[in-house]
């Protein structure tokens, strides 16, 4: 019985769909109206409607739209040592960093960071080489459509790729993360806050902190004394500080803390890594 209504259920939602697209879309435009209206009529619900406009959105968009800039790239010089290039890997937290050689334009392949754990076990070397750890580099214009890099990083299975501008030179970075979120929206992962949540603590000792925790809450948290009268979040005090919008990575000082930020778009800061300078 309960297989013949879920059955029944299936061929209903399919006939409704299949009524929705009664007049063929002649173009993209006229798909995603279909689709709205699907929405409409509770055929799709908002989240799988945000996902079909975002799949079929992202064949408009280039790398250049998405790609982390060249001035924010974290990139580590081959000719280090881990003693050297150990604190800006866990202070990032990434799993994959470009390895350079004289300069940013020289980049001699990808450094995963999973492959610096038998350092833990062998200790730092004399005759350690980075080089000889390194993944090769894929190299992609800014040009290059993002549904064609997708496509690309799963054939290949690359999950970063360096980008190139018309005259040879590093332009930045992207990720296949980078291509999901223009289809799914934010991907979190393992260093980002819980939902419920304003404060992570990291094993370094340093705090993940969303920017619209209230100032109350930050001097409950870490003793300070920020005033609430001015701002009402911590994003607010770090944006007054900057005196502009920040980027990612952009680093300001207010009182016994370092803020960094982790996350933004071009209205608002999202989250923050806070050092505490006096412990």
């Amino acid at each position: 019985m309960s297989e013949d209504r879920s059955s029944n259920e299936q061929r209903s939602w399919f006939n409704k769909l299949t009524q929705a697209f009664a007049h063929e879309p002649r173009n993209r435009q006229e798909l995603l109206e279909v689709l709205r209206d699907a929405h409409q009529n509770q055929l799709l619900d908002s989240e799988a409607l945000s996902i079909v406009e975002g799949a079929i959105q992202v064949a408009d968009l280039q790398v250049r739209d998405i790609m982390v800039p060249r001035s924010q790239m974290i990139s580590i010089k081959a000719s280090q040592t881990p003693r050297d290039f150990l604190p800006a890997i866990i202070d990032a937290a990434h799993s994959r960093y470009p390895v350079i050689g004289e300069s940013l334009d020289d980049v001699l392949g990808i450094l995963l960071a999973k492959d610096l754990l038998p350092l833990i076990l062998s200790g730092e070397q004399p005759d350690f080489d980075l080089t000889k750890m390194l993944r090769p580099a894929t190299f992609v214009p800014e040009s290059k459509r993002l549904n064609v890099l997708l496509r690309e990083f799963r054939a290949n299975h690359n999950h970063m790729a360096v980008v190139i501008d018309e005259y040879g030179g590093v332009a930045g970075l992207v990720t296949i993360e980078d291509v999901l979120e223009q289809i799914v929206g934010d991907i979190e992962d393992e260093h980002d806050v819980e939902e419920n949540g304003y404060i992570k603590p990291l094993p370094s000792g340093d705090f993940l902190i969303k920017a619209l925790t209230p100032i109350d809450s930050f001097n409950e948290a870490f003793g300070s004394e920020f005033p609430d009268d001015t701002y009402d979040t911590v994003g607010g005090l770090v944006m007054s500080a900057f005196d502009h919008l920040p980027k990612r990575n952009e680093i300001t000082t207010i009182g016994d803390f370092r803020f960094r930020v982790l996350n933004a778009d071009s209205r608002r800061i999202h989250l923050l890594r806070v050092t505490p300078l006096n412990r």
